[in-house]
């Protein structure tokens, strides 16, 4: 018994070590994704990693609760996604690694409505998405994969304004932020 755990002490440490040492040689410069690493996230992904495949949305898409989820994704979302879903106006869109998606890509829009909720709800590791459990509430969530299934067109809704250096004061003199709820034209 002793011997086994020594066996798996040295053979763990020489793995940590070994990993060690690639990250040593090689750097942790940010490089694109080949296409076997590509392929074999996306399967993991669609098929293991992701969970609520046969959820179904308790919502009607109805342009309420569209308008509901385009909402919160301008509070919750915008920031890596853009208010578009599509990363217009984000810097680092298209630099970080592992990528940010098009929320209107194929790969994306194939995800079923409780695969899409599961992301939202749980995060997904190791993409840097966080889980908004506990941040938005079931409705919410829902709401926000009718408004991923409804995008508008890239680029129609803008950039959001604190890339763009036009975010400005409230109208009641406090320094808080002032957000613009795409195409509502009101200020929050």
């Amino acid at each position: 018994m002793l011997r086994t755990v020594v066996v798996f002490l040295l053979g763990a440490l020489s793995a940590a070590l070994l990993i060690l040492l690639c990250l040593v040689l090689r750097g942790a410069q940010v490089r694109p994704a080949g296409k076997w690493e590509a392929w074999m996230t996306g399967v993991a992904k669609h098929r293991i990693l992701v969970r609520g495949r046969s959820k179904v949305n308790p919502l009607t898409a109805t342009a309420q609760n569209i308008a509901d989820g385009r909402e919160k994704f301008s509070h919750y979302c915008f920031a890596c996604h853009g208010f578009d879903g599509q990363g217009t106006g984000v810097p680092f869109f298209e630099t970080v690694s592992p990528p940010i998606p098009s929320l209107a890509s194929v790969k994306v829009q194939s995800y079923s409505d409780g695969q899409i909720y599961w992301i939202i709800k749980n995060g997904l590791w190791p993409s840097g998405m966080p889980a908004s459990q506990g941040i938005l509430n079931e409705d919410e969530m829902w709401s926000l994969v009718l408004y991923i299934r409804h995008l508008p067109p890239r680029g129609s809704l803008g950039e959001p304004c604190f890339y763009t250096g036009e975010c400005s004061a409230r109208s009641d003199g406090s320094s808080k932020i002032t957000w613009l709820v795409p195409s509502a034209g009101v200020y929050r």
